[in-house]
C-alpha cells in the first residue's frame, strides 16, 4: 500500500521520496513541509537544512516560534534537521551564532513546545526519517479509525 504525502509547494529542494512506496502530491500546507491528505491540519514534518535552523534560531526566530506555536496544537509533529547534532554543536555552520547558544535556543524550543527535533545527519537520513514518520501516524490513524468503524458496525 502507498502511503499518501502531500508536499508543501513553497518548500526550497524537496524530497522526492524516489523508491518509496508514497503516492505524492504538492499542495498548500498551513504549517510544516509534509503532512498526509485530509490530517494537514493533525500531522506535518517541518524540514531544515541546518543553515535554515540557524537562520529560525537567530533573524527567522519570531516566525518560527509562530510555526511551533501551530504545531504544538497538532497531534503529531516533528523538526527533522538535515544535518548531525554534532555539526550543530560544533559550529559546522557559516552563521555567527555561538554554537553553545544556537544548542541551548533547539533545547529551549524542544521544552517550550514539546517539539521533538530529529538530527538525522545527512538529507537521505532526513527523508527517511519523514517517511517513516508519516507511515507510522497513517498506520496508528488506521488503527484507530477501525476500531471506530467496528463499534460502529457492532451498534447496528
Amino acid at each position: 500500500m502507498k502511503i499518501p504525502i502531500v508536499i508543501d509547494s513553497r518548500g526550497q529542494a524537496p524530497f522526492s521520496f524516489e523508491g518509496y512506496p508514497v503516492e505524492v502530491m504538492t499542495g498548500t500546507l498551513t504549517t510544516g513541509d509534509y503532512s498526509v491528505p485530509g490530517f494537514a491540519d493533525r500531522v506535518a514534518v517541518e524540514r531544515k537544512s541546518l543553515g535554515d535552523l540557524l537562520g529560525c534560531l537567530t533573524h527567522d526566530r519570531e516566525r518560527f516560534t509562530r510555526e511551533m506555536e501551530r504545531l504544538r496544537g497538532y497531534e503529531s509533529a516533528a523538526v527533522v534537521v538535515e544535518a548531525s547534532f554534532e555539526a550543530l554543536a560544533a559550529g559546522n555552520y557559516r552563521s555567527r551564532m555561538n554554537p553553545d547558544s544556537a544548542v541551548q535556543s533547539v533545547v529551549s524550543i524542544i521544552q517550550a513546545y514539546r517539539m521533538p527535533f530529529f538530527f538525522a545527519g545527512d538529507r537521505r537520513r532526513a527523508e527517511a526519517f519523514v517517511f517513516d514518520f508519516l507511515r507510522h501516524f497513517c498506520r496508528h490513524a488506521e488503527a484507530r479509525f477501525a476500531a471506530v468503524c467496528r463499534w460502529r458496525s457492532d451498534a447496528k
